[in-house]
């Protein structure tokens, strides 16, 4: 049994697979934006991305609740560390 293919069936197809394409392309990028992100942040950047005093982070690095390195006179914290820390936190 032979079936007619007519213009607006192709143009329906062509619409649905650019639609999964591009939703391809956007979830790899948004794949590749994530991969990207530094495994250390300078304190000033912590502060801004938190936005906590200086005395805040110099407590988390004295308490010990994020691993850090010091480079150059400059700390440098995991940013892993940083977002466990607040996973972890219990709802109030």
């Amino acid at each position: 049994m032979e079936e007619i293919v007519s213009k607006e069936d192709l143009r329906q197809f062509g619409i649905l697979l650019l639609d999964n394409l591009r939703t391809i392309i956007q979830e790899n990028n948004l794949e590749k934006k994530e991969s990207i992100k530094p495994e250390w942040i300078k304190s000033k950047s912590v502060r801004k991305l938190l936005d906590i005093s200086a005395g805040s982070v110099q407590n988390l690095r004295a308490t010990q609740k994020v691993r850090f390195k010091k480079v150059l006179g400059s700390y440098y914290y995991n940013r892993e560390d940083l977002e466990k820390l607040f996973r972890d936190e219990p709802q109030k």
